[in-house]
């Protein structure tokens, strides 16, 4: 059931698809090993996400690398049009959408790129991303605000309003 969002998630922070499906892998590992850990009345994603957050950061840190969203890490077969009836050039908008809506998320610092992945591709509320990265839902709003505010700079009316569906 989290298996693709973990995998998502890893991938949208460490922008590797390898390394994202390592850590992603990793994360369930350790939550495995340290379920008892996990407070009676506490969500499972929320302390899940924890860890997965961790190993990323963990990750990124040791390899000093910088989030780099090209076409190979963001060609996700669950996104690619399925339906025959689709035109070539249909398909190529949409995956080209996709690398700059993905290369314009890799610019943002990590405090906004989480929020907008969690949101936007993970559909969490609010209260549970505040859950999830331990803060309050004021500080959530603020970081959504502030993501929402650069991506839209980044990608401006030049690329055709690829933000459309962002309030």
């Amino acid at each position: 059931m989290y298996k693709k969002d973990a995998y998502f998630i890893a991938l949208g922070l460490v922008g590797n698809r390898e390394d994202a499906l390592d850590l992603s892998q990793e994360a369930f590992v350790r939550a495995f090993r340290h379920i008892r850990d996990v407070q009676p009345g506490r969500r499972f994603f929320p302390w899940f996400y924890q860890i997965l957050r961790n190993l990323c950061v963990s990750h990124l840190r040791k390899r000093k690398h910088r989030l780099a969203a090209s076409l190979d890490d963001t060609n996700c077969p669950e996104v690619e049009a399925r339906d025959d009836s689709f035109s070539p050039d249909a398909v190529v908008g949409k995956a080209e959408t996709r690398n700059i809506v993905w290369e314009a998320i890799s610019k943002l610092e990590p405090k906004h790129r989480e929020v907008i992945i969690l949101r936007h591709f993970r559909n969490m509320s609010y209260e549970e991303i505040a859950e999830a990265l331990g803060c309050n839902k004021g500080t959530i709003t603020s970081r959504l605000y502030y993501a929402r505010s650069r991506l839209k700079e980044l990608l401006g009316p030049a690329k055709g309003g690829v933000l459309h569906d962002v309030p």
